[in-house]
């Protein structure tokens, strides 16, 4: 109980910061219908837009993705001129708020907040009711953010090195938390075993929080976690941050190294969000909704507001979102497929 308080302040204190910069302007303005017009006349385009613009998400309101969902979406409106509505869709695998974006109207008033779980579906999942790289048009990348692998503050590993070595030496006698299958801190642990040689016993948990606990009471020896809502447990000296999973070291823990630093090669992870448009959205409106979400992410106040989640704030073209997301659907086949992992 008093890991989930914790845990819970600390993404309450996430939303307040957020709030304070703006980025949780409009926070009520959830729950609206996804449009379902039928595909724009000739000419829409040149006046794009004239009305209010969705962007779904599927992720509950208050966490890293929501938060950065309405941070770019506010200074993207202030360019475009035009409101833009998040519509919150939380569902497993992103599936329920991605098939309403995939059926919907291609004229660029329904947007859908992309992230890395669309490649992990296309891959976990036996049947989806859409094809992402077939029923979508790529628009930008927002931003990304990576976990941090780590322990109990009691621990008897003050290192990573030390952790694998322990772990290459006793097979099986290694404890690691994780929660939902297919989360990206379920494929972080499945990609560090297969990258490590290291043979664990990895335990799910219902939550981060319940994660967090069980490395706190030792019952669990090692957790990869999203680093943005762990930093107060690592500050406050609950917890041991012994690497990072991005390809260099994050700003927020200058001291602690990249898991390549510390002795797990070709190892990376981050979860990531983007912008995408249902299939056979105008060029002209896809070229003008990439150039508000670059301005968006090129401003400093939105870099800030980004940075106090967690999230390195990117942008690119709609051919560099379509190659990152190629290469993270067979990236995450092939975790999954290595892992045995059962479809669902």
């Amino acid at each position: 109980a008093a890991d989930q308080r914790e845990f819970d302040q600390r993404q309450r204190q996430l939303l307040a910061h957020a709030a304070g910069s703006g980025v949780a302007a409009g926070l009520m303005l959830t729950g609206l219908t996804t449009a379902t017009a039928a595909p724009a006349p000739a000419g829409v385009a040149g006046a794009y837009p004239s009305r209010p613009i969705t962007l779904v998400v599927p992720f509950a309101p208050g966490g890293i993705a929501d938060l950065t969902a309405r941070s770019v979406a506010q200074a993207m409106a202030a360019s475009l001129g035009q409101p833009i509505v998040v519509d919150n869709r939380p569902s497993a695998g992103s599936i329920v708020a991605s098939q309403a974006v995939a059926h919907a109207a291609p004229d660029g008033y329904t947007l859908l907040l992309m992230s890395n779980a669309n490649a992990v579906s296309a891959s976990l999942f036996r049947k989806l009711p859409f094809d992402v790289q077939r029923d979508f048009t790529p628009v930008s990348l927002l931003g990304s953010f990576e976990l941090v692998a780590c322990v109990g503050a009691g621990s008897r590993f003050k290192t990573l090195a030390e952790l694998l070595a322990f772990g290459r030496a006793n097979p099986g006698k290694l404890t690691i938390a994780s929660i939902a299958v297919g989360s990206t801190q379920h494929l972080a642990t499945e990609l560090f075993l297969q990258r490590s040689g290291v043979l664990a016993v990895v335990v799910p948990y219902k939550g981060s929080p319940a994660v967090i606990g069980g490395l706190r009471s030792g019952e669990a020896d090692l957790a990869f976690e999203i680093l943005g809502p762990t930093l107060g447990q690592i500050s406050g000296g609950a917890l041991r941050a012994l690497a990072v999973t991005g390809a260099q070291r994050d700003p927020a823990l200058p001291g602690v190294p990249t898991m390549a630093e510390a002795g797990v090669a070709d190892y990376t992870v981050a979860s990531w969000n983007a912008l995408a448009t249902p299939a056979g959205t105008p060029s002209e409106v896809i070229n003008r909704l990439n150039r508000a979400a670059r301005d968006a992410i090129a401003s400093p106040a939105v870099a800030q507001q980004l940075r106090s989640l967690g999230v390195h704030a990117q942008a690119g073209s709609p051919a560099e979102l379509a190659e990152l997301l190629a290469g993270e659907i067979k990236r995450w086949r092939g975790v999954i497929t290595a892992a045995k992992i059962e479809l669902q």
